[in-house]
């Protein structure tokens, strides 16, 4: 039997999909350029807070929830033409799940390094 290990799916995931720093993606969330999702779960949002900002969508969520069908879309909350920013507690979860967005055929994806706990020191107003 040959599992990989989460970390090992990580690492191919981020030769695969674009990182940028909180410093950017802060940048592009006030210059109206980005979708910004947070998808981290509910229960981490309650204990830590939630980005100004941000749209919030669970990992397990994402792929209905960006769907073109989704009522995120087409009640136009989310605006596909702009860049998906995706951001975790960490990056290691954003950075899957922005590969799974390009498996879906979304080109213009990134994923913050180091995530919700580097951008709380950059910028971001957590409420």
């Amino acid at each position: 039997m040959n599992i990989k290990s989460p970390q090992s799916l990580v690492q191919e995931a981020l030769k695969e999909v674009k990182t940028i720093s909180p410093e950017e993606a802060l940048e592009k969330s006030k210059n109206n350029q980005c979708n910004l999702i947070d998808i981290r779960d509910a229960t981490e949002l309650k204990k830590t807070g939630s980005v100004e900002n941000a749209l919030h969508i669970s990992r397990g969520l994402l792929e209905f929830s960006v769907h073109l069908d989704s009522p995120y879309v087409t009640q136009k909350v989310l605006d596909l033409e702009k860049e998906i920013i995706l951001f975790c507690a960490a990056g290691g979860r954003s950075a899957l799940a922005a590969k799974t967005l390009k498996e879906m055929g979304f080109e213009k994806v990134s994923h913050v390094d180091g995530g919700f706990a580097q951008m709380q020191s950059s910028g971001f107003k957590i409420k």
